[in-house]
């Protein structure tokens, strides 16, 4: 919704030569309304933090036990993948040069995901998702069925 002054409003009715009963009638209804909306805004939920988890499937056991942690990244549909590390690189390559990356340069790749500014990424077509790392949960990639479910409980 757009923002706007009530009372820029009801000089440029006043201006256009609206009634004032009906000017009158419109700035109480927008005053209801603003109102309600605050209220609405109050009544809110604050948002639930979130956090990414890579899935991997690991039929064969081969992740099992070990402890990886990783980032969300994103390429255009048309990109290989093979060449994520690359951009990543050439951007931390970017920011170091800058006066930022000079006095706090990125040595490793975590450190380039966390430091370098999303629009360097931008230019390279590769989106961080997340600056800290996510940790990486190796599945058998296989539902079990519904008798071995455990009940629902209520």
């Amino acid at each position: 919704m757009a923002k706007i002054d009530l009372e820029l409003l009801q000089m440029v009715l006043e201006r256009n030569a609206v009634d004032a009963r009906l000017t009158a009638r419109i700035l109480s209804d927008l005053q209801e309304e603003i109102r309600l909306e605050k209220l609405e805004a109050e009544e809110r939920e604050p948002p639930v933090k979130k956090k990414y988890v890579f899935l991997a499937s690991d039929p064969e056991g081969v992740l099992d036990g070990k402890e990886l942690v990783g980032w969300v990244v994103q390429i255009p549909a048309d990109q290989s993948e093979y060449t994520v590390e690359e951009r990543i690189f050439d951007a931390a390559c970017e920011y170091n040069r800058s006066k930022k990356g000079r006095r706090d340069p990125a040595k490793t790749l975590g450190e380039a995901c966390e430091r370098v500014p999303a629009k360097i990424f931008r230019e390279r077509k590769i989106w961080v998702k997340n600056k800290e790392a996510a940790y990486l949960l190796a599945t058998s990639n296989a539902l079990p069925s519904a008798s071995e479910l455990r009940p629902r409980e209520e």
